[in-house]
C-alpha cells in the first residue's frame, strides 16, 4: 500500500507571532519556518506504518513556496521515500489544496491519505474533510490510533464524549491529532540521505487547479490585551458586578 502524506510550511510554533505594522498580515520577515506540528505526527504514523508492513511507499506533498522544499525534505529525513512539491506563492486556502492534493492522488493512486487534522497558522480544520468529499472516500478525523490491515483501516477518534472508532474501507483520508504519535528526530545520516531521496516540483497549472484566492483579508489585529482581575470582598459583590459589570447573569 502507497501512503500520501501532505504537509506544510509554517511559522514555527516556538516563534512569538507579531501583526505587520500595516495590519496586512502576519510578520515572515526572518521568522524560523518549520513543518505543521500536526502533519509531522502524520509523517511519523505513516513511517510507523511502513515500518509495521502495512505500507510499501510514503510519498509527501507540500503546496507552498521554493523554501518549502526544506520541509519535506524533513519528512524525507523522517522516513519518506520520495516528495512532491506544487509550487506556488500564492497563499493558498484550504479547498484550492484539497483540489490539488486530489489532482495527486487520482495520479498517484494511494491506498491512505494521512494529514495533520489543522494548520497552525490559519487553524481552519478543512482540508482532510475537503479531500475525502472530493474523493467520495472515507474518512477518520482527530484520529489518535491508526490500525491499518485487510484492506481497511481502524481509527480511533477523539471527540467531545471521549473516544469513538470506526472502521473505513482503504482507500481513505486519515487526519492525525496530537495525541497519535511523538514524532521521532530525524537523524544526521537520514538528513543526508534525503538530500539524495526525489524531490519532484510541479506547478498547480500542470494538476489543472486554480488556486487563486477566494477570500480577502481586510485586515489583521492582535487581540485584545486581556484587563487585570479585581479582588472583591464578599460574594454579594461578586454577583452584583457579574451583573452590572460583566452582565453574564
Amino acid at each position: 500500500m502507497k501512503i500520501l502524506c501532505a504537509v506544510k510550511r509554517v511559522v514555527d510554533y516556538n516563534v512569538k507571532i507579531r501583526v505587520k505594522t500595516d495590519q496586512s498580515g502576519v510578520e515572515t520577515s526572518n521568522v524560523k519556518f518549520s513543518m505543521n506540528p500536526f502533519d509531522e505526527i502524520a509523517v511519523e504514523e505513516a513511517v510507523r506504518l511502513k515500518e509495521a508492513g502495512a505500507a510499501t511507499e510514503i510519498v509527501v506533498v507540500s503546496v507552498g513556496p521554493t523554501q518549502a522544499q526544506e520541509t519535506l525534505r524533513t519528512a524525507l529525513a523522517m522516513g519518506a521515500d520520495r516528495a512532491i512539491l506544487v509550487q506556488t506563492d500564492v497563499t493558498t486556502e484550504p479547498l484550492a489544496v484539497a483540489k490539488l492534493l486530489k489532482a495527486l492522488v487520482e495520479k498517484e493512486a494511494p491506498g491512505l491519505v494521512i494529514l495533520g487534522k489543522q494548520a497552525i497558522d490559519d487553524d481552519c480544520n478543512q482540508t482532510g474533510q475537503m479531500l475525502a468529499a472530493l474523493l467520495g472516500w472515507g474518512q477518520g478525523t482527530f484520529a489518535s490510533k491508526v490500525v491499518a490491515a485487510d484492506g481497511k483501516v481502524a481509527v480511533t477518534r477523539e471527540i467531545d464524549g471521549g473516544l469513538e472508532t470506526v472502521e473505513l474501507k482503504l482507500p481513505a483520508v486519515v487526519t492525525a491529532d496530537l495525541r497519535l504519535n511523538e514524532p521521532r528526530y530525524a537523524s544526521l545520516p537520514n538528513i543526508m540521505k534525503a538530500k539524495k531521496k526525489p524531490l519532484e516540483t510541479v506547478a498547480p497549472d500542470a494538476l489543472g487547479v486554480d488556486v487563486t484566492p477566494r477570500l480577502k483579508t481586510l485586515k489583521v489585529t492582535e487581540p485584545a490585551k486581556r484587563q487585570a482581575g479585581i479582588k472583591v470582598p464578599d460574594v454579594a459583590t461578586l454577583v452584583d458586578k457579574l451583573k452590572s459589570e460583566a452582565r453574564v447573569i
